[in-house]
């Protein structure tokens, strides 16, 4: 017998639901047009409304694009109740690290709009390895963000520090000079906020950096175990152990005995202490640079690249978000007063399109295809739809060709260059592991765990996650 090609019969039955949906052999027009609805956060509408707009006049086959901004708190639960009852978006955001737990409500590319080639040639490998599972694209973003040193200049100035750390080496020369104790030894100016898990902003994310620039393996290559506490072999071929020398890294800073101690738990919200110039140096994302100036517009503040252990292998982590399509939800267009149900595979491939043109470079022309002829066209466009959201948001790009313009920026150059080097990992339930990873934290701070029992707890609980998903 011969193989039956799947993606024929995908094909012949499209073309009859087509044939079916379109009124073939009646007088009913062929024509159609597709309502999309988009879920987003921290955007408003207005910064879309032009891009939209801008689309509809080249689209004739979609109608109202309308954008919805929803709060982070309920996010997640809300998409998931919405899909649920068939009512949720057709294109939503989500976290890069949501794609395993999202992936069985997400609609991936058709090869004739992104193709994995196209993710790997114009973005960030980070969004390759987020994005793409077997050659198959499951989302793309308009912005990449990765973590960056924030320095205050006026303490650096009155330390004698003329320039931010490249190292951790010359990062710990920092934080004791920068650190200041009374005579009771209580923290007076904090060197850095790092050491903890509760009052610092993102302090996993900071953990997972140190993990990944140590050269852990978060999982396996299956995805099915954890990882963390597994020796790595070194470029001498010893066997190092990694995880625990990041912990106990980032863990030693909240060590009153330590020579590096800089931070403790009874100190202000990272955040909070770095606007009232209680802290010189955090780490964090570009989306909390309106946060600091709301705090304190006056504070003399910079932002720089985060230091490295090994300067030849340059390693950042990630945190973003990308849009993807939601694999079932019920449309519907009016034809001859009638409300005809839309085939889904229509639904999908308008709102794909609508998302090559959202992120990718179009050189002043964009190429349609009508999802029911496959009549290509291509039409005269006037924005690039990234950069005039890049522009207006300020946030660093997610395409390397924007990257590139901006690497040199006094404000986001260091995100923009961390992102090509930024890197993330598989995880089966981000919320519930950044839980663990911080009660490792805290465990140390507490005094109740060594550094191996920590670790060795923090990759149990992970792994009886992995084992939960898979059964």
């Amino acid at each position: 017998m011969k193989k039956i090609n799947i993606k024929h019969i995908i094909l012949v039955g499209l073309f009859f639901s087509l044939m079916i949906f379109s009124g073939c052999g009646t007088t009913q027009s062929s024509s159609y047009q597709v309502n999309l609805e988009i879920w987003g956060l921290f955007d408003d509408s207005s910064i879309y409304d032009p891009i939209i707009s801008a689309y509809k006049d080249i689209n004739p086959h979609v109608g109202e694009i309308k954008y919805r901004k929803f709060t982070t708190d309920s996010y997640d639960s809300d998409l998931i109740d919405a899909m649920a009852s068939g009512q949720g978006p057709d294109i939503f955001l989500i976290q890069n690290n949501w794609v395993p737990s999202f992936s069985s409500k997400i609609e991936i590319a058709p090869d004739t709009i992104f193709r994995d080639t196209q993710i790997k040639n114009n973005f960030p490998d980070v969004v390759y390895s987020d994005f793409v599972n077997q050659r198959n694209v499951y989302g793309v973003p308009l912005s990449v963000d990765s973590l960056a040193l924030y320095y205050n200049r006026d303490m650096f100035n009155a330390a004698g520090i003329t320039s931010p750390p490249k190292t951790w080496e010359e990062f710990n020369e920092c934080v004791k000079k920068l650190t200041k104790l009374d005579e009771n030894g209580n923290i007076v100016q904090a060197g850095a906020a790092i050491g903890t898990a509760y009052n610092i902003n993102r302090s996993t994310d900071i953990l997972n950096l140190f993990m990944l620039q140590n050269g852990v393996q978060m999982v396996n290559d299956q995805g099915t175990k954890a990882t963390i506490d597994v020796g790595v072999v070194d470029s001498q071929g010893d066997v190092v152990k990694a995880g625990e020398n990041a912990l106990g890294y980032y863990a030693q800073f909240a060590n009153s005995k330590s020579p590096l101690y800089t931070w403790n738990k009874g100190l202000h919200y990272s955040l909070d202490a770095f606007a009232e110039n209680k802290v010189a140096m955090m780490f964090n994302y570009s989306w909390h640079i309106p946060t600091l100036r709301a705090k304190n517009e006056k504070l003399n503040f910079s932002i720089a690249q985060v230091p490295q252990f090994n300067e030849d292998n340059k390693v950042n982590y990630a945190n973003y978000w990308g849009y993807v399509v939601s694999k079932n939800k019920k449309s519907f267009m009016t034809v001859n007063n009638q409300q005809v149900e839309i085939p889904n595979e229509i639904r999908v491939y308008e709102a794909w399109q609508f998302l090559k043109f959202l992120t990718t470079a179009n050189n002043g022309v964009f190429t349609l295809t009508n999802a029911r002829t496959g009549t290509i066209k291509d039409f005269v466009v006037s924005i690039d739809p990234a950069v005039e959201y890049l522009k207006t948001t300020e946030k660093p790009a997610a395409r390397r060709d924007i990257i590139e313009l901006q690497k040199d920026d006094s404000v986001i150059g260091a995100f923009a260059y961390g992102n090509l080097i930024a890197r993330s990992w598989f995880q089966i339930n981000p919320n519930s592991i950044e839980k663990i990873l911080a009660e490792a934290i805290d465990s140390l701070n507490r005094g109740s765990s060594s550094i191996y029992d920590a670790l060795s707890t923090a990759n149990n609980r992970i792994d009886e996650l992995m084992r939960d998903s898979n059964r």
